[in-house]
């Protein structure tokens, strides 16, 4: 078709006797082949070459996906030839605002950014490589995936830097906002992502209240070690304030500041402040999670502010799954070690020199360590807070790590990685719900369902893995989906259809969507006493059009709920009820459980067809909710 117009071109030019460059004829004759030579005939079964180096022949790609490499050259890099952490976040918000606009097909703004951890430092001459792709789309905002790596070119070797998760709102004329297509997963992946995106935005909504939680529930006589202690470097001397003109560069085609780019400036004071405290050279470690607040645009000044919070000292950080040691030791591992710092880092905007009023733009906290030669950390001086404002920021830090510490071994872990029963505490009680729901979810989300067994209305699912043996049983069910939802989220009446179930104590109601129960069950074979449990029991409503009502379950530890010598204390690690409506009237109902050893045996022998015990006790769940669907007590459960 282009050859097509260019030879009307072609026809018009010399018509019209306009002397036309032997190049030009040359092109046109030859077709769009870029040389004069024609085009190479390809060998049959031949695939057409895709453009661009990072274009793939295989599976199509995510259309909203966007690949970016970049050279770490010299100019990018601090004095130890490392990549600038800034530089980094200005390259990861880039690729992350290219495909949140793929998506929504007009200017996309930075909004939020979840926890960043970086793993790893990233030299001179080595290349990032950065994947972006939109992972669920909401009303106007969506979440955008990142995945950063680098790659050593004389060696070839490939590595991992950090995961990241922003938040982008699409912007129509004047800032308006725009009402976003709905975006519909293909892969395994994609549908996991998409599935736990509602859930970490459920977290991001809850973060402030969570902090403030921690803070009102902790005791107001919070230790200030660093008060009275020797060495110990004011807080003030470690302030920093520096400002910044927003140039043309600096700003999108709408005149708005790049979020990466107030992010390193942000990063630049933050590394001041840290080097004042330990007067060496800090490299940053992570990022708590953080919202832009507002926008600045081309001409403003932004004005930046640093300040050390807190200095945590050689202590042992309880790491999910580790015991916990009586004192430090020289010897041990530098990963248990916390020898860090957090810095407190905020940037205000005003558009006149005069100006009185300053737009609060962003406050970001940021984790610095300092490395000595073999990569590990160094001890920091202490920090002493100033009175009032000081101690409060000296308090919240401690916070804030207590919670940056639950979400990174609780939410960010595999699910190998952490222990049945992980103990239950009021500050991390977000934590805990988002890693019930989003396991229960990943299951549903995985490929591979074989269909087991089939008796009359029930179909058994099995799902074999490395590690796990994974068994879905499912039916539908002539009940509206919010009826299912009420009466399968009540443990404590499980045993009106489960067999197995003899009670359900409602041990602690934590908020409407996630309650506390002590189950006590039947006998095993083998077994010369009764089965209990403590289990979290997290729901949800459905996020959107296509999700289901969730009902997930795990265990927990409680130190009101000991294990006792009359019970065998059983454990389940992801199990729970999706229910997705068919109809007004008709559900789908789907049990998902992923089999412990305890519990395997008994499994495989219904798998295997020696034994109809789920088939029946699903029958059972059927005929339960069909009793019940016009129960009242359900009508005023339902919330």
């Amino acid at each position: 078709r282009a050859t097509l117009l260019l030879s009307r071109c072609l026809l018009k030019m010399v018509k019209g006797n306009i002397i036309v460059p032997e190049d030009i004829l040359n092109f046109c004759c030859n077709g769009l082949q870029g040389s004069t030579s024609p085009p190479r005939a390809r060998e049959p079964g031949e695939r057409e070459e895709a453009p661009g180096a990072m274009a793939s022949p295989s599976a199509a790609r995510n259309p909203t996906e966007v690949q970016m490499s970049q050279l770490v050259l010299p100019c990018h890099t601090n004095h130890r030839g490392e990549l600038s952490t800034g530089q980094l976040l200005k390259w990861i918000d880039t690729a992350a605002c290219l495909s949140a606009e793929r998506h929504a097909g007009c200017p996309c703004v930075t909004a939020s950014m979840d926890d960043i951890y970086f793993e790893h430092t990233i030299s001179v001459g080595q290349v990032v490589n950065i994947k972006a792709k939109v992972n669920r789309a909401f009303n106007s905002s969506m979440e955008v995936g990142i995945q950063v790596s680098y790659e050593d070119l004389c060696s070839g070797k490939h590595c991992s830097i950090c995961k990241a998760y922003a938040t982008f709102v699409a912007q129509g004329p004047l800032g308006s906002k725009v009402r976003l297509k709905p975006l519909t997963p293909q892969t395994e992946e994609e549908k996991i992502e998409y599935s736990i995106a509602a859930e970490r935005r459920r977290m991001r909504l809850v973060h402030k209240d969570t902090l403030k939680d921690l803070l009102t529930s902790s005791p107001q006589e919070t230790e200030l070690e660093t008060r009275d202690g020797s060495g110990a470097v004011p807080a003030e001397r470690t302030r920093v304030e520096s400002v910044e003109l927003v140039l043309p560069p600096h700003a999108n085609h709408q005149g708005n500041t790049f979020g990466g780019q107030i992010m390193a400036w942000m990063e630049n004071v933050a590394t001041i402040a840290a080097s004042r405290l330990c007067h060496a050279h800090p490299t940053l470690r992570a990022i708590e999670m953080f919202h832009f607040r507002g926008p600045s645009q081309v001409g403003d000044r932004l004005v930046l502010k640093a300040i050390v919070n807190n200095a945590f000292k050689n202590r042992w950080v309880p790491v999910v799954g580790v015991p916990f040691p009586p004192s430090p030791r020289p010897s041990a591992p530098s990963s248990l070690l916390s020898s860090s710092m957090e810095v407190g880092v905020s940037a205000e905007a005003y558009g006149q020199e005069m100006s009185v009023s300053r737009r609060h733009i962003n406050s970001a906290f940021m984790t610095f360590v300092v490395l000595d030669q073999e990569g590990h950390p160094r001890t920091l001086p202490m920090v002493a807070p100033e009175p009032g404002d000081g101690e409060r920021r000296y308090r919240e830090a401690s916070a804030r790590k207590k919670i940056r510490l639950d979400r990174k071994y609780v939410v960010s872990c595999k699910q190998t990685e952490v222990p049945l029963s992980v103990p239950w505490d009021q500050s991390n009680k977000v934590y805990l719900s988002y890693n019930n729901i989003s396991a229960l979810k990943m299951l549903v989300a995985k490929a591979n369902w074989a269909l087991a067994r089939e008796k009359e209305k029930v179909r058994m699912y099995t799902l074999e893995e490395d590690k796990f043996l994974s068994f879905r049983i499912e039916m539908s069910v002539c009940i509206p989906a919010s009826r299912a939802f009420s009466l399968l989220s009540n443990l404590r009446r499980r045993h009106e259809w489960d067999s197995h179930y003899v009670s359900a104590e409602l041990v602690q109601k934590v908020d409407d969507d996630d309650m506390i129960y002590h189950v006590v069950s039947q006998k095993l074979r083998n077994e010369n006493k009764p089965q209990d449990f403590v289990i979290l029991a997290s729901r949800r409503k459905p996020c959107s059009k296509g999700d289901p009502y969730v009902v997930a379950f795990r265990s927990v530890t409680l130190p009101t709920h000991p294990a006792r010598d009359e019970f065998t204390r059983g454990e389940t690690l992801c199990s729970g009820f999706c229910i997705w409506p068919e109809s007004e009237e008709m559900s789908k109902v789907a049990y998902y459980n992923q089999a412990m050893p305890g519990y395997l045996t008994y499994v495989t022998t219904n798998v295997a067809g020696l034994s109809s015990d789920i088939c029946s006790t699903f029958e059972a769940c059927e005929k339960f909710l069909l009793k019940n669907k016009e129960d009242l007590i359900s009508r005023l459960q339902d919330f």
